[in-house]
Formats: structure tokens, sequence, C-alpha cells
């Protein structure tokens, strides 16, 4: 008898063990872009969305009286042809016209010229002394020599890392477009020339960036080099201001790459996610991020029971936020106003989440307990202009990286991963400051061929001003 319950017992036990290895391979599976951290491009086909918006009626495209954007004439001085269009007889009486309209309509057709390489030869001649008999020969000036001008150089670099072409499509672009023949190592050896070139630009967006009032700061999965016969992990990371971005890749995720990137005596307000390597900052001067606790607040209503109950009071508080601040945003609700209606729902939230730790599913309790551990970080956007509730600008910077590795599946070597932080350094801040990336690293190439001071990636102080207003 005494046996049969000892069996009893351990058949119970493991029946428990497999119950909870069921729950927690279920919840695995269910999990997507929705209440998770993966990315919507995992998601399984038929995946459920957000509830889409109540239709209004109204025809897609734009809607009567929204103001139009239309694709700007060129300015009369730099158009390069003028073909002007004289009727010659009355379409009503068909008597002569003479004269010219003081403001003709006007309409331009954009055409590109045929693109072709320009081509200079340097003749190095060899001359005879006629006192010593020695042989001389005229050296190539350093800035020339090698065989590929600034311009070409950039524009392939522009297409390996704005455009993410592969070396070999970039070689076969070049030769399509413009009749350049040249091979997949001229292009790696361009590359670590430009990246040389690009040192002192991206060491000056870095400290800019440790001294900005705002940022966002982000990291993702990324690989260097092979281990073990495998790809060797990495991570790329990003902090963005709002007019300059700087990447890195590093083969660590904790903190002190973080600290390395924006000086341990960084004193901005900081906007992440919760991972563990941003808890050394000050909670005081840290927003946590809404797009992440809007997943985690889905994951807690698609458990079920007092775990979904507690979620859908989450996610309710949630849209009521974010409905006040749009409305900040838009300058239809003042901050006063919006600080006032936000401490109930602060109250609330904090309630809701201290019921989370007993709703007896292990995996909202520790949710929720991480959660509250960054508290204070959750509302520091309610009394701070100019901080977001999201982390959505690094989000959407470091995406361009993403889809980089994705393509490339990473980096070979240490001297790869300084070339793609810093070219997605350079068009990722360009882009932010709407400034020409051919333009850029055409003028960086060629101060580095000539040992001048490269051009500057801080953005210029009327840029700034306008930021700051914004």
């Amino acid at each position: 008898m005494v046996q049969l319950q000892v069996l009893l017992g351990a058949a119970l036990e493991r029946i428990r063990q497999l119950e909870q290895e069921n729950a927690r391979l279920r919840e695995r599976l269910g999990q997507n872009s929705t209440n998770s951290s993966r990315p919507p491009s995992s998601d399984a086909p038929g995946t459920g969305r957000a509830k889409k918006k109540k239709r209004r009626g109204r025809r897609p495209g734009g809607q009567p009286g929204h103001a139009k954007h239309e694709r700007a004439l060129v300015p009369q001085e730099s158009v390069d042809e003028v073909v002007e269009l004289l009727p010659e007889q009355c379409q009503q009486c068909q008597g002569k016209l003479k004269g010219k309209d003081p403001e003709p309509q006007r309409h331009q057709v954009v055409e590109l010229e045929p693109v072709k390489a320009r081509v200079t030869e340097y003749q190095s001649h060899q001359l005879k002394c006629q006192r010593c008999g020695s042989l001389t020969r005229a050296e190539v000036p350093v800035e020339v020599r090698s065989a590929f001008g600034e311009r070409l150089g950039a524009s392939m670099s522009l297409l390996v890392g704005k455009y993410r072409l592969s070396k070999r499509l970039v070689c076969e672009v070049l030769s399509d477009v413009g009749g350049v023949r040249l091979s997949v190592g001229s292009v790696s050896n361009l590359e670590q020339q430009m990246s040389a070139a690009l040192r002192a630009p991206v060491q000056q967006a870095r400290a800019y960036v440790r001294n900005a009032r705002v940022v966002h700061a982000d990291e993702t999965g990324w690989t260097q080099g092979v281990k073990a016969g495998r790809a060797a992990r990495a991570w790329l990371w990003v902090v963005a201001s709002t007019l300059v971005v700087v990447f890195q890749i590093a083969l660590s995720r904790g903190r002190q790459v973080i600290q390395q990137l924006l000086g341990t005596d960084f004193v901005g307000w900081l906007i992440t996610d919760r991972w563990s390597a941003y808890d050394w900052y000050d909670s005081g001067l840290r927003q946590v991020c809404w797009s992440h606790l809007t997943r985690d607040f889905q994951g807690f209503i698609d458990r079920g029971g007092p775990s979904g109950r507690i979620g859908r009071q989450l996610m309710s508080q949630r849209n009521r936020m974010f409905q006040w601040w749009h409305r900040v945003r838009d300058g239809t609700l003042t901050r006063q106003e919006f600080q006032k209606r936000m401490l109930p729902v602060e109250r609330t939230v904090g309630t809701l989440l201290r019921q989370a730790l007993g709703c007896g599913q292990k995996k909202t309790e520790g949710v929720a307990r991480r959660i509250l551990r960054l508290e204070k970080c959750l509302w520091v956007f309610v009394d701070v202009p100019g901080v977001e509730p999201t982390n959505n600008s690094g989000e959407r910077a470091i995406r361009q990286g993403v889809i980089y590795r994705k393509l490339s599946f990473g980096t070979r070597s240490e001297r790869g991963s300084r070339f793609v932080e810093r070219i997605l350094t350079v068009v990722t801040t360009l882009k932010q400051q709407r400034r020409n990336p051919l333009e850029f690293l055409t003028q960086a190439l060629w101060t580095y061929r000539r040992g001048l001071p490269p051009p500057s990636l801080l953005p210029t102080s009327d840029l700034a001003q306008a930021a700051v207003a914004a």
C-alpha cells in the first residue's frame, strides 16, 4: 500500500511537471509580434493583428481639401534648355497671333544624361641625366595613386552601405550603368579606405551624441567572423539623437558597450527598452518603451484567466494614455492638463501590476515584477517635454542594420564591422539632416587622400535650433 502511494505521488508530480512544460510550450507556440519581442516578419500566415479603425466611407488616397504634395518645378535658372511653344493662330477665329505670354504655363521633363566614366591617364616619364647618366622617373601624386576616383569610391560605399547591395552586385551596377570594370577585391579595398576616411567624422558624431539632451538606444543581434565552425555572435548597437545617429558593432551585449557609447558621465534623457544593460543609468532620467509594454500587456491577455483580466485593464489605461499623448503632441491638449489626467492612470497601472504579482500565472508574475522594478521609468515622458513614451526612433534607426544583416549575414572581420558601423552612422545621420550622402562621402575620401581636415557630420546651428524648436 505504501509503495502504491509512493508511485502515485511520483506519477502526480510527473503529471504536474508535464502540464507546466506543456503550458510553456503552448505559450511559446502562441507568441507573435503582438505579444512578444518577435519581429512581424517571423509571424505565421494568418496571425491576428490589432483591430483596424472603423471605416468612414471615404475613398483611399487624398481627401477633399487636403494640401497637395506635388513635385516642385526646378528653378528657372537651373533649367538646361527652354523650349518655347507659341500658338500661331487663334483656335476660335483662326486669326494670326503675335507676342509672348509674360507668365507661360511651365512643364518640365527630367532626363538623365548618358553615364560615362571619365578616365584620366597619368604618364610618368623617365629621363636620363646628361650630367651623371642616371635615370629619374616622375612619381604619380599620392592623392591619385588609387585606380578609382573619389566620387566612384563614394558611389561604391553608398551602394553597399545605404542601398545594401553585395560587392558583386556593385560591380555589375557600375559596369551596366557606367561601363566601369572592377573586381570584388577592388570594392573591398575601397571600403577600407572609406572606413579610414570616416573615422574622424564618426568620432565627432559620438561626442555630439554624448552631449545630446534626449537619446534613444537599442541593440540587435549580429554576427562577426566564425567561431567553432559557426558564425560568431555579436551585437549591433545604436544611440540616436534628433539629428545624429551612431552605430557600433560589439562582441558584447553588456552595459560596458552603452557606457562606452554614451560615457559614464552622460546626463541626458535616455529612452530604451527594459534590457538590463541599461539598468546602470539613473532611473529618474530614463524612459522605458511603451511599445514593449503594450506587447507585454497583450501577453497577459492571451494567457487568459486572472492574467487576462488584468491585461485588459492595463491595455485600457494604455489606450487612454496614448489618446491624450497624441493630443499633447498635436497641440490640442496642454501638458498641464495632460499631467493632471495622468495621475489616476499612473496609480491604476501601478495597482494592476501589483495585483499581477499574485495572479497565479508564473510568466505574468515575472513580467510584472520586472516592470515594477522600473516603475519610475514608465512616466518620465509625462513631465519632460521632448521625451517620447516609445523607443520608436531607436528602432527605426536600427532597422537599417537589421536589413543589412539579413542580406549580408553580418561581417567576416573586425575591419568589416568598422566599415559597416561607420557607413551606417554616416548615411543615417545625413538622412536625419537631409544632406546629400554622395557629396559627403566624396568629400570625405578627397580630403583623406590629401591629408586635409574631413567634412563634419555635425548639424549646422540653424538645423540644431530648428530641431530643438520642433
